[in-house]
């Protein structure tokens, strides 16, 4: 919504936190911001939104700027405006409340003003009533947790759609920072920012078109399970097609809702696919796709993920060719940047070309992302079929694929191979299924034998090279998954210099119903 030298300020969705809630959740807005861009690396919190609240976030750039915002936040300098919605009757004129917070499990209580509480206080006004719903402008003079969402509720008029303070059900919480008034750190200038609460929006079209640039990504996951309200469907958009997946047939509510979003995105395909489950394991798609409208799409299809593109074979079987929850991983490797003072790269040697080397390479979305930021890569998988689709893709984007290695081979055997002849990579990428076989190692089961696939790798991983470590794999908690890897780097002696851990991107939410199940770190190793 606005940035100089000093300030940034962002329109947050509802539906994603201001920071991470714990070190394994999904990045916040705040995280997801500072690792994203350099010139966002120094950024400060200086204010947060819950999670299902939308509108203004502000950020200082620089320590000047952290100083000066701090102090205006908390002399009560800064003017703050929410609106909210309610179908309850609103008392008319100026309502303010006066209460102290008290904490009850996941509620604030409303108790009269005492000593040693801190005070909350909040006007509220009603604006206008439509249909039965009144639009509320409250401007909170003190900041407290939940303070609007209790008070509001408190007084009659709970927040629609919030639940916990008695709402009616509803898609979102109908609660949004609509304007801040502030004064510029440096030039001392009056600075009100303002964006309009746009309710009718669908709350997981908004999430997805905050974090998506359109003209570079058409492919994102767009519906996740019971993060997103609707458990067990999950759609993706894939270029001009949409994908519906979920235990049975496509019932007549997400049917219409299937329509809408082909509608909004202008696709010209949907379809939907039966989850399968699997002893034991994931859901996973069916092999026969039911086509729902527009017929299916003829052959491959194109689609754009930060600009670079990739062939889908949407009849394929349980994979379309690119795994949507890597993309962030994908942009790290395309911008050779991880994350704040984690870049890419052969470092103190001669850069670029970097060599990289991506195990279990399916259709080599890692390598391509590499290649076209400069590296050598190698990519190495069992099936002959994925890497001869990794190299249309190289094509697809004006890689010459002969340039680089395409090795069909089993990845453990590679790397035993590859140490003998001494060869050595800056980076090298794990991503194995969760459970393989083949005929010269066996077994490959992703909770018990992901420490020997450390360990063969890190003999071809040059001394300050990164290791790149993912795994799905539900038997494995993100700290037990460290753990395994950590246990391998100590037995091999190999110390880790630094470490950033990247959860799934924010299209896949994560909630309690639906909890994390995508584990990433980047190491790099002494």
């Amino acid at each position: 919504m606005y940035e100089d030298d000093h300030l940034l300020a962002v329109n947050k969705p509802a539906g994603w936190n201001t920071h991470a809630p714990d070190p394994w959740a999904g990045e916040g807005v705040f995280d997801w911001l500072r690792h994203r861009e350099p010139r966002w690396a120094e950024l400060a919190i200086l204010q947060r939104l819950d999670k299902e609240t939308s509108g203004l976030l502000v950020f200082g750039k620089t320590p000047c700027a952290h100083r000066s915002l701090a102090e205006q936040f908390h002399q009560r300098k800064v003017g703050k405006e929410y609106v909210l919605l309610t179908d309850r009757p609103v008392p008319a004129g100026t309502v303010t409340a006066r209460s102290a917070l008290v904490r009850a499990g996941e509620r604030y209580l409303c108790r009269a003003p005492h000593a040693g509480a801190p005070l909350a206080e909040t006007t509220f006004e009603a604006a206008e009533t439509t249909q039965g719903r009144t639009v509320v402008v409250a401007r909170p003079r003190t900041g407290k947790t939940h303070q609007i969402r209790a008070q509001a509720a408190a007084h009659g008029f709970p927040i629609l759609g919030d639940t916990l303070y008695g709402g009616t059900p509803a898609a979102r919480m109908h609660l949004h920072a609509a304007s801040l008034s502030l004064l510029h750190p440096v030039s001392g200038r009056p600075l009100t920012l303002r964006v309009p609460a746009e309710w009718a929006a669908d709350p997981r079209i908004a999430l997805r078109e905050a974090i998506i640039a359109p003209d570079e990504t058409d492919a994102f996951r767009l519906a996740h399970g019971a993060a997103d309200g609707c458990p067990g469907w999950y759609v993706d958009r894939l270029g001009e097609t949409l994908r519906s997946q979920g235990p049975g047939d496509c019932g007549r509510e997400q049917w219409a809702r299937l329509t809408t979003w082909q509608r909004h995105f202008a696709c010209r395909h949907a379809f939907h696919q039966r989850l399968e489950r699997r002893r034991g394991g994931a859901p996973r798609p069916g092999v026969a796709p039911l086509g729902l409208t527009g017929g299916p799409p003829a052959g491959d299809i194109t689609v754009r993920e930060n600009g670079v593109r990739y062939a889908l074979r949407l009849w394929e079987g349980p994979s379309v060719g690119l795994f949507l929850d890597q993309r962030d991983n994908r942009r790290r490797l395309l911008t050779r940047r991880v994350g704040v003072g984690f870049d890419l790269g052969a470092r103190g040697r001669p850069d670029p070309p970097w060599q990289v080397l991506n195990l279990f390479a399916h259709t080599c979305g890692f390598s391509l992302c590499a290649a076209l930021a400069g590296a050598q890569t190698t990519s190495v998988d069992l099936s002959h079929n994925y890497l001869e689709w990794g190299r249309e893709n190289f094509r697809l984007n004006g890689l010459d694929p002969g340039g680089h290695e395409f090795a069909r081979d089993d990845a453990l055997d590679r790397l035993h191979r590859l140490a003998r002849q001494g060869r050595a990579f800056d980076l090298v990428v794990l991503d194995p299924p969760t459970f393989s076989t083949s005929k010269t190692s066996g077994v490959f089961q992703a909770e018990k034998h992901y420490a020997r696939l450390v360990g063969a790798a890190l003999p071809v991983l040059k001394a300050e090279g990164v290791l790149f470590a993912s795994t799905n794999a539900a038997g494995l908690k993100p700290g037990e998954f460290l753990d395994v890897l950590g246990a391998a780097l100590r037995a091999a002696r190999r110390p880790v210099l630094q470490q950033h851990y990247a959860p799934q991107p924010p299209d896949f939410p994560i909630s309690r119903e639906e909890p994390a199940y995508l584990k990433t770190v980047w190491l790099r190793v002494g």
